[in-house]
């Protein structure tokens, strides 16, 4: 896989370098003002459309939290960096019959939002030997008819429980805590403070499930002050998208 320009040379790790100072910078002021530790927050670098040279970049300036919004891209890039110590999110939408494959490579599957995906991403976690983290995606979206997945998918907050008991059925899978995009229109808090809520709710249940994965480039602020503790983060880490060359 060849890179994205000027991702090989020196000026591109300066690039990334100063990013990341700017956005570590960004999640210290949220927390300060939120009265969170920023050591509690994790930023896990969306690499959709940048290559495997950039992943390594990143590892080099301590970010080993690497996510991934579709198989065909994440497969190869993971094997690329096989050599690297790095914990594999996979955040885009799953379709069943992808289990296979992204149970070989992902740590973290953010995007579970029903039981039948459960099932399959169990099955191929125990086949490979492994065990998998799975998050309960959330549907904050009020303009989302109840239980439409749509292009963002999740599932209704009042199903989440229920989603959470298909994910714990399976050997292999660990509730994990639960993930959310904020929604196109209104408010992102009160979306958030929601998914908060739905997440108090499903640690209730299982303690483990400490994870709110919630909050990108535009709107981490709002998600670290409602509780997010991991934040997908692309192109305020990385850049404007880029096609892959190559």
């Amino acid at each position: 896989m060849s890179g994205h320009p000027d991702t090989a040379d020196g000026g591109r790790r300066d690039q990334i370098r100063s990013h990341l100072l700017a956005l570590r910078e960004r999640v210290a002021t949220a927390c300060e003002k939120a009265g969170r530790d920023p050591e509690d927050v994790t930023i896990i670098a969306v690499t959709k459309t940048y290559p495997a040279s950039d992943v390594r970049i990143l590892a080099g300036l301590g970010v080993t939290d690497v996510g991934e919004n579709r198989d065909q891209e994440a497969a190869p890039k993971a094997a690329d960096c096989d050599d690297l110590d790095l914990t594999w999110h996979f955040v885009g939408q799953l379709q069943t019959n992808k289990a296979r494959s992204v149970a070989r490579y992902a740590d973290v599957v953010h995007s579970v939002d029903r039981d039948r995906l459960a099932r399959a991403l169990g099955s191929r976690a125990r086949a490979e030997g492994r065990q998998l983290t799975c998050l309960v995606q959330i549907n904050l979206d009020p303009e989302s008819a109840v239980g439409e997945l749509g292009p963002r998918g999740g599932v209704d907050p009042r199903d989440a429980l229920s989603v959470a008991e298909a994910i714990d059925a399976e050997e292999g899978l660990t509730v994990g805590g639960v993930m959310a995009v904020a929604p196109r229109q209104g408010d992102p808090g009160t979306a958030f403070a929601r998914l908060f809520q739905v997440a108090s709710d499903i640690r209730d249940r299982y303690p483990q499930a400490r994870v709110i994965s919630a909050g990108m480039s535009g709107d981490l602020e709002t998600a670290i002050e409602h509780g997010a503790t991991h934040l997908r983060v692309g192109t305020a880490l990385l850049g404007d998208r880029g096609p892959i060359v190559g």
